[in-house]
């Protein structure tokens, strides 16, 4: 992002950028994300396939957009890593 642009809130660029760009991703069954009280983040996505599953390396929205500001404010992040169900109930 350009600097003359003003920064927003994490909150607000998943709003505004991060969650419509997931949602017109094919083959999303579901997304989730959760914050524990220490300030840590997950997100579990939900794929008919793990070709689906590969789109979100390769999400311009997450991996820049996201990306950049969230470390701009000290997020840190690990990589994204895909793992094939096992079971459910």
């Amino acid at each position: 992002m350009p600097a003359s642009q003003p920064r927003i809130g994490f909150a607000e660029l998943t709003d505004a950028i991060v969650i419509p760009a997931i949602s017109r991703l094919d083959g999303l069954l579901g997304y989730y994300a959760g914050a524990s009280p220490d300030g840590s983040i997950v997100h579990v996505s939900i794929w008919q396939s793990e070709e689906h599953a590969q789109q979100m390396t390769k999400l311009k929205e997450m991996i820049v957009d996201a990306r950049s500001q969230a470390e701009a404010a000290g997020v840190e992040f690990i990589p994204i890593v895909n793992y094939p169900v096992s079971w459910h109930i």
